[in-house]
Parts: C-alpha cells; sequence; structure tokens
C-alpha cells in the first residue's frame, strides 16, 4: 500500500527551529497545516510562527516522542539529530527523512565510503583517527589537504587548510583530537548544488543545478539556475536522481558539487534538508525548496520545479548589524527587483546568517548584477 497523505488541516512536525525551519513552516502553514517544532534555543527563528514550540535537547528522545505523538509526520531542517531521536519520532509517526539515510549523512566517513562503494564520483580522500594518521593521509594525498571534523561542522568551521603533513599535529589539536576526513585539494572551477525532492510514493523533482560563490568557506552568492554548460547540467541532475534514488530518499536532498577545470563533477557533501543555495527558488520557481519539502514529508504530489524568472541571493551576516547604526534596510529596498529576507534571530554574531537578499532578472547575471548593488548599499 502506498503510504498515507498528510492533507492540508493535518500537523507536520519540524526538527530544528532555526531559519530553514522557521521558513519551511511558514510554507506549511501557507498550505494550511499546523505546525509543531522542537529546538534547544528558547528563542529560535521558529518560535514566533509555529503552533507549539518543545524547547529540548535535539537527543532528548522523550521530548522527540512528545512532538511525534502531536504531528502528523515529522521531517528535519538540520541534519545533526541524533539516531536515537529519529527512531524515537519513527515509533510514533511517519520521520521523514528517515535514521538510514541520517546515519550515512551525519558523518563524513561514512557519507564518502558510501558513495565510493555506489560508484558515486568523490575527490581522493583518506581518513584519519590520530595525529600519526592525519599526517600519513596528507602526504599520501601530495600535501595541499582540506582536513574536516567526521561529525559536525557547518559554514566553514570545523575544517582546516593544510599544506604539508608537518602541520597535521597543529591541525589535529584544532579539531579536537577527534577522527577527521582528509581531502585532497582539487583544482576547482566552480561550485554547483542540486536540490532534489522524493515523495514517499517514489515521485521525483529535480530543480537546476545553483552556481555558488564561497568567502571564508560561507555562501556568499548563489545564482539559479546556473549559467552552465548542458553537459554539466545534465550530469549534476543524473548524479542527484542516482543518489536520491539509491539513498530512497523521502523529503529533500541536495548534493554539493565540484566542477573541476577539466570537466569533471564530483559529489563534495550532501545535505538531507532546504539549503542556502536554494533560497531562490522562494523568487525563481513555482514552487520553493520550502513548500517542496513540505509536499514531500506529507506525501503531496510535488510542485513544478520551472524557473518562472533567474533569480540570484546574496546572504546577509551580522557582521553588519555589528557595526554603527546598522544596515539600513530601505536603501536596499528602493532598487527595482529586490526582495529582503530576515530571519528573525535575536543576536547578531560575525559570520553568522543572519538573513539574505534576493533579486530576479532576465537572465542569471542582471539577477546577480541587481542583488549585489543592493548588498553593496549595505556595505557587503
Amino acid at each position: 500500500m502506498s503510504p498515507r497523505v498528510v492533507l492540508p488541516g493535518g500537523t507536520i512536525g519540524i526538527l530544528g527551529g532555526g531559519q530553514l525551519g522557521r521558513m519551511m513552516a511558514l510554507a506549511a502553514r501557507t498550505l494550511g497545516f499546523q505546525v509543531q517544532s522542537l529546538d534547544p534555543d528558547a528563542s529560535c527563528p521558529s518560535r514566533s510562527v509555529v503552533d507549539r514550540c518543545i524547547t529540548a535537547s535535539f537527543a532528548d528522545t522523550a521530548a522527540a516522542e512528545e512532538l511525534a505523538k502531536g504531528c502528523d509526520t515529522v521531517t528535519l531542517e538540520i541534519e545533526k539529530i541524533p539516531l536515537p531521536t529519529l527512531e524515537a519520532v519513527a515509533r510514533h509517526t511517519p520521520m521523514r527523512p528517515g535514521a538510514s539515510v541520517l546515519h550515512i549523512i551525519q558523518h563524513r566517513g561514512r557519507q564518502k565510503g558510501w558513495l565510493a562503494r555506489n560508484g558515486f564520483p568523490v575527490g581522493p580522500w583518506r581518513e584519519a583517527h590520530s595525529a600519526d594518521e592525519l599526517a600519513q593521509a596528507i602526504e599520501a594525498l601530495g600535501g595541499r589537504c582540506f582536513v574536516k571534523s567526521s561529525e559536525g561542522g557547518y559554514d566553514g568551521r570545523g575544517q582546516v587548510e593544510v599544506k604539508t603533513a608537518a602541520e597535521a599535529p597543529a591541525a589535529w589539536r584544532e579539531l579536537g583530537e577527534r577522527s577527521v576526513v582528509v581531502e585532497a585539494a582539487l583544482d576547482l572551477q566552480s561550485e554547483l548544488s542540486v536540490l532534489v525532492a522524493r515523495s514517499p510514493k517514489g515521485e521525483m523533482a529535480v530543480y537546476p543545478p545553483a552556481f555558488n560563490h564561497h568567502e571564508e568557506r560561507i555562501l556568499a552568492w548563489s545564482l539559479l539556475p546556473g549559467p552552465l554548460p548542458p553537459r554539466v547540467a545534465d550530469r549534476a541532475t543524473e548524479l542527484a536522481r542516482g543518489i536520491t534514488e539509491a539513498l530512497q530518499v523521502e523529503g529533500l536532498l541536495v548534493l554539493e558539487l565540484f566542477l573541476l577545470r577539466d570537466g569533471t563533477v564530483l559529489v563534495n557533501e550532501l545535505a538531507p534538508r532546504p539549503h542556502n543555495s536554494f533560497h531562490s527558488t522562494e523568487v525563481a520557481c513555482l514552487t520553493s525548496q520550502f513548500e517542496q519539502a513540505v509536499r514531500a514529508a506529507c506525501n503531496l504530489p510535488l510542485g513544478s520545479v520551472e524557473v518562472v524568472r533567474p533569480a540570484a541571493i546574496v546572504n546577509l551576516l551580522g557582521d553588519l548589524w555589528l557595526r554603527e547604526g546598522g544596515p539600513r534596510f530601505e536603501d536596499a529596498l528602493a532598487l527595482p527587483g529586490v526582495r529582503l529576507h530576515l530571519y528573525g534571530k535575536r543576536d547578531a554574531r560575525k559570520g553568522r546568517k543572519m538573513g539574505h537578499l534576493s533579486a530576479v532578472g532576465t537572465s542569471p547575471e542582471d539577477a546577480l548584477a541587481r542583488v549585489k548593488a543592493a548588498a553593496a548599499v549595505l556595505g557587503v
């Protein structure tokens, strides 16, 4: 039998109350759903837009069961949810995506190993469990590498760039003296991402690849659709479909991809949730990534991923709020085609994502020029 459809009027639960959960909750409310969330932060961004927010650790299985008992289905906005919590939810209501998907994705070594074993292309890499093993891995991979914590880390945190094996002891200490993944530095042309939605009944929808630019390992801006050769876009889409099907994802899956200068497309990392690089779907596409996440979690028909107009986003970090006078949003909003999206975070910190600007244009390049102009007005 096909899994049950959760119709508007039902209740959807979200593990995590950050900005992604907030935007997912707003989309769910537009569709007519009640929304509950669970987050450790009593002042999380979702709290003001959901019907109920449980303040508890993600490791609190009793709180997770309490959430599940009041919901028709549960999804997530962050992958750092302990597996016992996901399993506790699943004892009472569908958990989408489920523990089997998160088990693979949460650990970088496990994720890389799964991708390689299943024939999906990844760059040269090694695992290390001590400073000596780390030095050996750096040497084997040619010297310049990125060393990443096997678990956790986000927006450039939990990783260190090294150039020689002699830097291994310092890198090992900086990353907490715990298991790491070592990745060889690659000759990159650009960074891409692809978002796939898959419903419990197996329906799949794939958004066009986004073209992404990072600064200090944090996404600075993104274009949708990415101005890519058809061969590259087709290969990225093929990989996204293949990995999503192989993992049997129920919900969203984002592939972060590397395009090498020789034209090779490699998988960098996977994310089983909405993604910063697809915020532009709110203004570019017939169905935003947040509405699509709700549809997939509820086993509703997936929405069209058609791009109506090209769009671009620029992230707004807490640095802007720390300047004297703060950001002058009225000046940015005076520019045509520009929208402001703020996440409802109370405390601004350096490097913290507080919101983003979006703009549409006649082409991806035109959209990028517009949103960059608006960001420049703010001092980005």
